[in-house]
């Protein structure tokens, strides 16, 4: 007996011998301060994030666990698992990965994971990355994996229960042609027992011309809602930048307006760190400088929102962005914020954020 369990041994490590993976542990801290309005808010959070990634020449396994909490609150501390997957080859014609992933396309406006929160959105499902030689093409079928809103029963449709995820089928293609880049991304989704909505669908154009970097964006979400950004920046020297965009909502489209939940633009200030989706007929105007100094860089930056159906209608925002890079591993970010809401009361927000990783 003692010889057959010896002999099992001697084999199982012989096999083990054999197999050869890398280990990469990884750890990021973010502390984000926020102190907004005008009652000397003090609100601190903290988010710490530990992965680890397992991999061989063909395969690999990657999990990532969130803590976060506030500090001053006691009950506060959750622990969520960010991402969680395997990826392996398929006979060198395709990267499989299934799990939970953290997804982003193109210019975030439908599919992007919203990482200025501390829930972060990702997607629970699996995808394809085939190995093309002119794009980049893959194909996915996913659950949402946050919370969702209650949607009422109609004259047609049964109310879904808050729970109900959303699940979506999507194709993204990425590609440079002609010296420009090109995002195509397309989102089929099913809510429950309700009747599918449209298809979501973006393209993403990005490139040079006469010295100038210029994007456009085209979107369109699941209910038919139109959002477009067109935008040019231009390096007056190699430290400093100025910007120009546009970003408008159509405004024939009926409906709440143009919406994907979840991503980099689904909220506001406070729980995107932008100004974030806009009304039906709204345009966002935005002039912003950049100036770099290696370790040191400045941002500043206004919008203009108006209102194509009210003329009168005007609303201001201002941005300042200040970052300072202690060494390769540490990042402190100042941002301060002033929205007057198009009225006559400013919003104000002012976040410190302090970054450290390994």
């Amino acid at each position: 007996m003692t010889k057959v369990l010896r002999n099992v041994l001697s084999i199982a490590l012989g096999l083990l011998t054999t197999v050869s993976f890398a280990q990469d542990i990884n750890i990021e801290s973010r502390t984000r301060i926020d102190m907004s309005g005008d009652n000397n808010k003090q609100l601190t959070n903290q988010r710490v994030t530990t992965g680890v990634t397992f991999g061989g020449s063909n395969w690999g396994i990657h999990v990532s666990n969130d803590f976060n909490y506030t500090l001053g609150i006691s009950d506060d501390p959750s622990s969520t698992i960010y991402e969680a997957y395997g990826s392996t080859d398929l006979m060198g014609f395709a990267n499989f990965t299934i799990g939970r992933q953290a997804l982003n396309y193109g210019s975030g406006a439908l599919m992007s994971t919203n990482d200025w929160s501390n829930d972060r959105t990702t997607w629970d499902g699996m995808k394809f990355d085939f190995n093309l030689d002119a794009v980049s093409a893959s194909l996915g079928y996913a659950n949402l994996n946050a919370g969702m809103p209650a949607v009422a029963a109609t004259d047609t449709t049964d109310a879904i229960p808050a729970s109900e995820d959303q699940t979506r089928t999507w194709v993204n293609v990425a590609g440079n042609f002609s010296g420009f880049d090109v995002n195509v991304l397309y989102m089929d989704k099913q809510l429950g027992d309700a009747d599918d909505s449209d298809a979501a669908m973006g393209i993403d154009l990005s490139g040079e011309v006469a010295g100038a970097n210029i994007m456009a964006s085209i979107n369109t979400d699941h209910d038919g809602e139109r959002m477009t950004m067109f935008g040019l920046t231009y390096s007056i020297n190699d430290d400093m930048s100025i910007m120009v965009s546009q970003t408008s909502y159509d405004e024939d489209n009926d409906g709440d307006g143009f919406r994907m939940v979840g991503t980099n633009m689904d909220g506001s200030w406070s729980t995107t760190g932008n100004i974030g989706y806009l009304p039906n007929g709204y345009d966002d105007l935005t002039i912003g400088l950049n100036y770099d100094m290696g370790n040191v860089s400045l941002g500043a930056a206004l919008h203009t929102v108006s209102d194509n159906a009210r003329d009168n209608y005007e609303r201001q925002a201002t941005e300042i962005n200040l970052g300072y890079n202690f060494n390769d591993n540490a990042r402190l970010g100042v941002t301060m914020i002033s929205d007057d809401m198009g009225g006559e009361t400013d919003d104000t927000y002012t976040y410190v954020t302090l970054t450290i990783t390994p």
